[in-house]
């Protein structure tokens, strides 16, 4: 078991309190936006670990680290299954503004773009990189404070009852994508051309619904600038008029993303989109390829191990539409969450198991102290009762994988078959597969540990 410590990544979209409490920050550390930290074996943003030698702490990456000695530190599984690496990437992040709107290539499409912007000549850490491993990105994020998100497309009904509230000639056009019909002599299809061309090869065999949503996505992260102060206008002017409160917050959403980013019409997806708030111990999964924009909140974050990122607006940062367009998915879809089947979080007295059904990852969320049962476990077996099993656990976690373990509130004593180590909030460790079995306890506090479900 190894003190591990995160790498901080301070983006605009950053909160200027949230992680600097988690982790005690101070001075310098503590200025400015700070949007996520990372717990990670990631090439390119390693965390370093603390190493003891000869009575003395050595600081190494943990890249190096798993490199030395795979086996015992990922595992004699995971080095079959995923290679000498950590398999999963593990964040706390926090945002006080919309974060871009981005999707995550599957697996062929990401070794595809990578060896392609090699061989183009383009640096690992050039800002024009979009391909940063070869690896496919799914997520999972769990909220530990409020958390708003927009996630996958919505159902035709819901995206065109918002954007027919709309004078904007952008979001004219896109609710006349929905209702192109697809047929010869059809002349939406001849004001649609570029879209069409843009389409995936894929798009051969999608049904016509389908091809609609492409339109009109298309429509709105390509089109021009508005007027910052007219698509402001629109957008309350319209929200006034949502007939629903799953249609208002997908206004607000958007009104949000067009304040923090004038004049960018690619907000107007958001209209397509489904608003999601998750409260404390909620979860919501993103297979690759489902378009996605975090709006404002804290939440813990768990992926494969990629940095893999296409964003078609909502950023100052590098825009890959193309690419973009050749990954999403256009199926309409609702939001997968613990209450999903394919999720299916499973719940002990004192902590969550968050459970997306890939080979990668997992994620606990999980309370130490005597006393009365977890309250957020409480809310969420009622929330998810045809779904959920309560159980009694004594906090031990058998398991044959790597783990990083993080403490987020109060204090937790972690005990493994090797050692024991108490960690207050903001303290994580590394604990290698040749560790073995877990035990989280303590008098009073709450961790997360990501692992992968061996």
């Amino acid at each position: 078991m190894y003190t591990i410590h995160p790498v901080p990544k301070r983006y605009a979209w950053g909160s200027r309190d949230s992680l600097q409490r988690m982790f005690h920050l101070d001075g310098a550390d503590a200025q400015g936006p700070l949007a996520e930290m990372w717990f990670s074996g990631h090439a390119q943003s390693p965390s370093i670990i603390d190493v003891p030698d000869d009575g003395v702490t050595r600081p190494v990456a943990l890249t190096d680290m798993i490199a030395g000695d795979p086996d015992a530190m990922v595992g004699a599984r995971g080095v079959a299954e995923f290679g000498p690496e950590l398999p999963f990437l593990f964040k706390t992040i926090a945002a006080d503004e919309p974060l871009s709107l981005q999707v995550h290539p599957v697996d062929f499409q990401a070794r595809a773009g990578f060896n392609m912007e090699n061989r183009h000549g383009i640096a690992l850490d050039a800002p024009e990189r979009s391909f940063k491993d070869m690896n496919a990105k799914s997520e999972m994020v769990v909220a530990l404070e409020p958390f708003l998100a927009s996630v996958g497309f919505a159902a035709h009904s819901f995206a065109l009852r918002n954007l027919q509230l709309l004078r904007s000639p952008v979001a004219q056009r896109m609710a006349q994508a929905f209702a192109s019909g697809g047929r010869r002599g059809d002349d939406s299809l001849t004001v649609f051309a570029q879209a069409d061309a843009m389409m995936p090869v894929a798009a051969t065999v999608w049904p016509e619904s389908r091809k609609r949503i492409f339109r009109a996505f298309h429509t709105a992260v390509t089109a021009d600038a508005s007027d910052p102060d007219e698509l402001i206008d629109d957008l309350m002017q319209a929200a006034a008029q949502a007939p629903h409160a799953r249609n208002a917050m997908a206004f607000d959403f958007a009104l949000r993303a067009a304040r923090a980013f004038p004049g960018d019409t690619s907000v107007l997806a958001l209209l397509m989109m489904n608003p999601v708030r998750l409260d404390e111990g909620e979860s919501v999964f993103l297979p690759t390829g489902v378009p996605h924009a975090y709006i404002y909140g804290t939440g813990a974050e768990i992926m494969t191990n990629s940095d893999n990122v296409l964003r078609a607006g909502m950023t100052v940062k590098h825009k890959d539409i193309p690419n973009l367009l050749q990954c999403v998915d256009c199926r309409p879809s609702t939001p997968v969450n613990p209450s999903d089947a394919r999720l299916g979080a499973l719940l002990m007295r004192d902590v969550v198991f968050y459970k997306p059904g890939v080979n990668e990852y997992v994620l606990a969320y999980g309370h130490v102290g005597a006393g009365e049962p977890w309250p957020i476990v409480d809310r969420l077996a009622v929330r998810y009762d045809a779904l959920v099993q309560q159980v009694r656990g004594r906090g031990v976690v058998p398991h044959a994988g790597p783990r990083v373990l993080l403490c987020t509130q109060g204090e937790v004593v972690c005990t493994t078959e090797t050692g024991t180590r108490t960690l207050r909030q903001g303290e994580a460790v590394f604990i290698p597969a040749a560790d073995g079995w877990v035990r989280v306890g303590g008098e009073s506090g709450s961790y997360l540990m990501a692992s992968t479900p061996f």
